[in-house]
Protein backbone atom coordinates (compact mmCIF):
# COMPACT_ATOMS: atom_id res chain seq x y z
CA UNK A 1 0.00 0.00 0.00
CA UNK A 2 1.25 3.68 -0.67
CA UNK A 3 1.62 5.77 2.68
CA UNK A 4 -0.62 8.61 1.38
CA UNK A 5 -3.19 8.18 -0.58
CA UNK A 6 -3.66 10.81 -4.05
CA UNK A 7 -6.51 13.44 -4.63
CA UNK A 8 -9.74 11.59 -4.65
CA UNK A 9 -12.86 13.19 -6.27
CA UNK A 10 -15.67 11.40 -3.88
CA UNK A 11 -18.85 11.67 -5.78
CA UNK A 12 -21.37 11.33 -2.93
CA UNK A 13 -21.18 11.98 1.21
CA UNK A 14 -24.20 9.16 2.52
CA UNK A 15 -23.47 6.49 4.45
CA UNK A 16 -20.74 4.62 2.56
CA UNK A 17 -19.22 7.42 0.76
CA UNK A 18 -18.68 8.91 4.43
CA UNK A 19 -17.49 5.46 5.77
CA UNK A 20 -14.99 5.19 2.85
CA UNK A 21 -13.72 8.90 3.72
CA UNK A 22 -13.28 8.13 6.78
CA UNK A 23 -11.11 5.05 6.02
CA UNK A 24 -9.04 7.61 3.61
CA UNK A 25 -7.80 9.79 6.60
CA UNK A 26 -6.48 7.51 8.60
CA UNK A 27 -4.56 6.10 5.70
CA UNK A 28 -3.49 10.02 4.97
CA UNK A 29 -5.51 12.10 1.76
CA UNK A 30 -3.70 14.30 -0.31
CA UNK A 31 -5.88 16.82 -0.87
CA UNK A 32 -9.38 16.24 -2.21
CA UNK A 33 -13.33 17.21 -3.41
CA UNK A 34 -16.20 15.37 -2.61
CA UNK A 35 -19.43 16.76 -4.26
CA UNK A 36 -22.80 16.63 -2.46
CA UNK A 37 -25.52 18.70 -2.45
CA UNK A 38 -27.25 17.56 1.11
CA UNK A 39 -26.36 20.83 3.61
CA UNK A 40 -24.65 17.98 5.75
CA UNK A 41 -22.03 17.18 3.61
CA UNK A 42 -20.10 20.15 4.30
CA UNK A 43 -19.34 18.63 7.65
CA UNK A 44 -16.46 16.56 6.26
CA UNK A 45 -14.77 19.40 4.59
CA UNK A 46 -11.45 19.92 5.97
CA UNK A 47 -8.01 20.71 4.96
CA UNK A 48 -7.06 17.42 3.00
CA UNK A 49 -10.97 17.90 1.57
CA UNK A 50 -13.21 20.27 -0.24
CA UNK A 51 -16.81 19.80 -0.21
CA UNK A 52 -19.32 20.87 -2.72
CA UNK A 53 -22.66 20.91 -4.09
CA UNK A 54 -22.36 20.37 -7.32
CA UNK A 55 -19.89 18.93 -10.26
CA UNK A 56 -20.00 22.81 -11.58
CA UNK A 57 -18.26 24.03 -8.59
CA UNK A 58 -15.03 21.92 -8.86
CA UNK A 59 -11.78 23.72 -8.82
CA UNK A 60 -10.48 24.58 -12.21
CA UNK A 61 -7.59 22.29 -12.61
CA UNK A 62 -8.47 19.64 -10.35
CA UNK A 63 -7.71 16.31 -11.53
CA UNK A 64 -8.52 13.39 -9.37
CA UNK A 65 -6.52 9.72 -10.34
CA UNK A 66 -9.65 8.04 -8.55
CA UNK A 67 -13.33 9.49 -9.15
CA UNK A 68 -15.66 7.64 -6.54
CA UNK A 69 -18.99 7.07 -7.60
CA UNK A 70 -20.90 6.56 -4.52
CA UNK A 71 -24.20 7.75 -5.43
CA UNK A 72 -27.81 5.89 -4.94
CA UNK A 73 -27.65 3.68 -7.96
CA UNK A 74 -31.23 5.30 -9.06
CA UNK A 75 -29.57 8.44 -9.63
CA UNK A 76 -26.74 7.49 -11.62
CA UNK A 77 -28.42 7.82 -15.04
CA UNK A 78 -28.52 12.00 -14.36
CA UNK A 79 -25.53 11.97 -12.55
CA UNK A 80 -22.68 10.13 -14.20
CA UNK A 81 -22.54 12.32 -17.42
CA UNK A 82 -21.08 15.18 -15.87
CA UNK A 83 -18.04 13.03 -14.94
CA UNK A 84 -17.45 12.05 -18.31
CA UNK A 85 -14.59 14.58 -18.80
CA UNK A 86 -12.51 12.28 -16.22
CA UNK A 87 -12.68 9.67 -18.58
CA UNK A 88 -8.97 8.59 -19.83
CA UNK A 89 -7.98 10.38 -16.93
CA UNK A 90 -8.86 8.83 -13.42
CA UNK A 91 -10.19 5.61 -12.51
CA UNK A 92 -13.59 5.46 -11.53
CA UNK A 93 -14.53 3.12 -8.61
CA UNK A 94 -18.34 2.29 -8.79
CA UNK A 95 -20.15 0.93 -5.09
CA UNK A 96 -23.56 1.39 -6.89
CA UNK A 97 -25.26 -1.47 -6.24
CA UNK A 98 -26.53 -3.15 -9.53
CA UNK A 99 -25.04 -0.75 -11.69
CA UNK A 100 -23.15 -2.82 -14.30
CA UNK A 101 -19.46 -1.43 -15.67
CA UNK A 102 -21.41 -1.84 -19.62
CA UNK A 103 -24.04 0.89 -18.07
CA UNK A 104 -21.34 3.03 -16.30
CA UNK A 105 -19.80 2.89 -19.34
CA UNK A 106 -22.49 3.80 -21.66
CA UNK A 107 -22.65 6.61 -19.49
CA UNK A 108 -18.95 7.74 -19.24
CA UNK A 109 -17.50 6.65 -22.39
CA UNK A 110 -15.74 4.26 -24.21
CA UNK A 111 -12.15 5.50 -22.74
CA UNK A 112 -13.54 5.56 -19.17
CA UNK A 113 -11.67 2.83 -16.70
CA UNK A 114 -13.92 1.37 -14.31
CA UNK A 115 -13.91 -0.75 -11.83
CA UNK A 116 -17.21 -2.01 -10.13
CA UNK A 117 -17.19 -2.91 -6.44
CA UNK A 118 -19.39 -4.00 -3.68
CA UNK A 119 -18.53 -3.13 -0.24
CA UNK A 120 -21.10 -3.87 3.19
CA UNK A 121 -21.83 -1.79 6.17
CA UNK A 122 -19.23 -2.86 8.38
CA UNK A 123 -17.37 -0.24 6.43
CA UNK A 124 -18.61 1.81 8.95
CA UNK A 125 -16.04 0.92 11.50
CA UNK A 126 -13.49 -0.38 9.08
CA UNK A 127 -14.77 -4.16 8.95
CA UNK A 128 -16.23 -4.33 5.69
CA UNK A 129 -15.99 -6.84 3.03
CA UNK A 130 -15.71 -5.79 -0.29
CA UNK A 131 -15.65 -7.89 -3.93
CA UNK A 132 -14.39 -5.74 -7.14
CA UNK A 133 -14.12 -6.14 -10.28
CA UNK A 134 -12.47 -4.28 -13.34
CA UNK A 135 -13.03 -3.23 -17.15
CA UNK A 136 -9.91 -4.15 -19.36
CA UNK A 137 -9.27 -0.30 -19.73
CA UNK A 138 -8.16 -0.59 -15.88
CA UNK A 139 -4.13 -0.40 -15.51
CA UNK A 140 -2.16 -2.27 -13.43
CA UNK A 141 -1.45 0.93 -11.07
CA UNK A 142 -5.43 2.47 -11.32
CA UNK A 143 -6.17 -1.29 -9.98
CA UNK A 144 -3.39 -0.83 -7.48
CA UNK A 145 -5.24 2.44 -6.21
CA UNK A 146 -8.37 1.19 -6.10
CA UNK A 147 -7.31 -1.78 -3.59
CA UNK A 148 -5.97 0.81 -1.47
CA UNK A 149 -9.14 3.01 -1.44
CA UNK A 150 -11.26 -0.36 -0.55
CA UNK A 151 -8.50 -1.47 2.09
CA UNK A 152 -9.00 1.42 3.94
CA UNK A 153 -12.51 0.41 4.71
CA UNK A 154 -11.74 -3.45 5.40
CA UNK A 155 -11.24 -6.81 2.97
CA UNK A 156 -11.27 -6.43 -0.91
CA UNK A 157 -11.39 -9.58 -2.90
CA UNK A 158 -11.14 -9.36 -6.86
CA UNK A 159 -13.09 -11.48 -9.53
CA UNK A 160 -12.68 -11.54 -13.08
CA UNK A 161 -16.35 -12.18 -13.84
CA UNK A 162 -18.74 -9.43 -13.55
CA UNK A 163 -21.78 -11.67 -12.88
CA UNK A 164 -20.24 -12.89 -9.90
CA UNK A 165 -21.06 -9.58 -8.56
CA UNK A 166 -24.95 -10.09 -8.18
CA UNK A 167 -24.50 -13.26 -5.85
CA UNK A 168 -22.23 -11.24 -3.92
CA UNK A 169 -24.49 -8.44 -3.43
CA UNK A 170 -26.59 -11.13 -1.82
CA UNK A 171 -24.69 -12.41 0.31
CA UNK A 172 -22.05 -9.39 1.67
CA UNK A 173 -23.71 -6.68 0.44
CA UNK A 174 -27.26 -7.73 2.31
CA UNK A 175 -25.45 -9.66 4.90
CA UNK A 176 -25.36 -7.28 7.67
CA UNK A 177 -29.17 -7.26 7.35
CA UNK A 178 -29.74 -10.79 7.76
CA UNK A 179 -27.15 -10.47 11.05
CA UNK A 180 -28.91 -8.02 12.60
CA UNK A 181 -32.54 -10.13 11.81
CA UNK A 182 -31.00 -12.31 14.10
CA UNK A 183 -30.13 -10.45 16.76
CA UNK A 184 -33.70 -9.10 16.47
CA UNK A 185 -35.16 -12.65 16.82
CA UNK A 186 -33.15 -13.53 19.31
CA UNK A 187 -33.94 -11.33 21.98
CA UNK A 188 -37.52 -11.41 21.31
CA UNK A 189 -37.56 -15.30 21.62
CA UNK A 190 -35.62 -14.99 24.37
CA UNK A 191 -38.47 -12.27 25.77
CA UNK A 192 -40.96 -14.56 25.00
CA UNK A 193 -38.81 -16.91 27.41
CA UNK A 194 -39.63 -14.75 30.38
CA UNK A 195 -36.17 -13.20 30.12
CA UNK A 196 -35.96 -9.32 30.80
CA UNK A 197 -35.98 -6.97 27.94
CA UNK A 198 -32.83 -5.63 28.70
CA UNK A 199 -30.81 -8.36 29.38
CA UNK A 200 -32.81 -10.00 26.19
CA UNK A 201 -30.68 -7.57 24.49
CA UNK A 202 -27.52 -7.96 25.86
CA UNK A 203 -27.57 -11.59 25.01
CA UNK A 204 -28.95 -11.19 22.13
CA UNK A 205 -25.83 -8.76 20.84
CA UNK A 206 -23.37 -9.96 22.84
CA UNK A 207 -23.93 -13.48 21.40
CA UNK A 208 -24.34 -11.95 17.71
CA UNK A 209 -21.17 -9.97 18.18
CA UNK A 210 -18.72 -12.61 20.22
CA UNK A 211 -19.74 -14.99 18.25
CA UNK A 212 -18.69 -13.18 14.61
CA UNK A 213 -15.58 -12.24 16.77
CA UNK A 214 -14.72 -15.87 17.11
CA UNK A 215 -15.66 -16.97 13.52
CA UNK A 216 -13.32 -14.28 11.92
CA UNK A 217 -10.34 -15.33 14.47
CA UNK A 218 -10.73 -18.89 13.95
CA UNK A 219 -9.08 -20.89 11.07
CA UNK A 220 -12.05 -23.80 11.74
CA UNK A 221 -15.03 -24.08 9.39
CA UNK A 222 -18.27 -22.50 10.50
CA UNK A 223 -19.14 -26.04 10.54
CA UNK A 224 -16.60 -27.34 12.58
CA UNK A 225 -17.70 -24.43 15.03
CA UNK A 226 -20.79 -25.14 15.11
CA UNK A 227 -20.39 -28.93 15.77
CA UNK A 228 -18.01 -28.06 19.14
CA UNK A 229 -21.16 -26.03 20.56
CA UNK A 230 -23.40 -29.29 19.99
CA UNK A 231 -23.03 -31.72 22.64
CA UNK A 232 -25.26 -34.88 21.10
CA UNK A 233 -28.57 -35.04 22.98
CA UNK A 234 -28.31 -31.42 24.66
CA UNK A 235 -30.20 -28.20 24.09
CA UNK A 236 -28.44 -26.85 21.12
CA UNK A 237 -28.82 -29.90 19.67
CA UNK A 238 -32.60 -29.55 20.10
CA UNK A 239 -32.60 -25.97 18.89
CA UNK A 240 -30.85 -27.24 15.80
CA UNK A 241 -33.36 -29.96 14.85
CA UNK A 242 -35.69 -27.09 14.53
CA UNK A 243 -33.20 -24.81 12.87
CA UNK A 244 -31.65 -27.18 10.67
CA UNK A 245 -35.18 -28.67 9.06
CA UNK A 246 -35.18 -28.61 5.24
CA UNK A 247 -38.08 -26.46 5.35
CA UNK A 248 -36.35 -24.08 8.08
CA UNK A 249 -32.72 -21.89 7.89
CA UNK A 250 -31.55 -24.01 4.82
CA UNK A 251 -34.47 -23.19 2.43
CA UNK A 252 -35.05 -19.85 3.96
CA UNK A 253 -31.23 -18.94 3.41
CA UNK A 254 -31.41 -20.03 -0.20
CA UNK A 255 -34.10 -18.39 -1.38
CA UNK A 256 -33.38 -15.47 0.43
CA UNK A 257 -30.08 -15.49 -1.30
CA UNK A 258 -32.00 -16.15 -4.81
CA UNK A 259 -34.22 -13.32 -4.37
CA UNK A 260 -31.18 -10.39 -3.52
CA UNK A 261 -29.56 -11.71 -6.81
CA UNK A 262 -32.45 -11.86 -9.29
CA UNK A 263 -32.91 -8.00 -7.75
CA UNK A 264 -29.00 -6.84 -8.29
CA UNK A 265 -29.72 -7.92 -11.86
CA UNK A 266 -33.25 -5.92 -12.07
CA UNK A 267 -32.11 -3.18 -10.82
CA UNK A 268 -28.51 -3.59 -13.93
CA UNK A 269 -31.20 -4.41 -16.08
Amino acid sequence: MTSQLPPVLLVGCGRMGSAMLSGWRRRGLTPSVAVDPAPQAARHAGPDLRVVGSETEIPAGFTPEAVVLAVKPQNAAETLPDYAGYAGLSVFLSIMAGRTIGGIQAALGSDAAIVRAMPNTPAAIHQAITVACASPAVSKAQRGLCTDLLSAIGAVEWVEDESLLDPVTAVSGSGPAYVFLLAELLEQAARDQGIPADLARVLARRTVAGSGALLAASEEDAAALRQAVTSPGGTTAAALQVLMADEAWPAAMRGAIAAATRRSRELAG
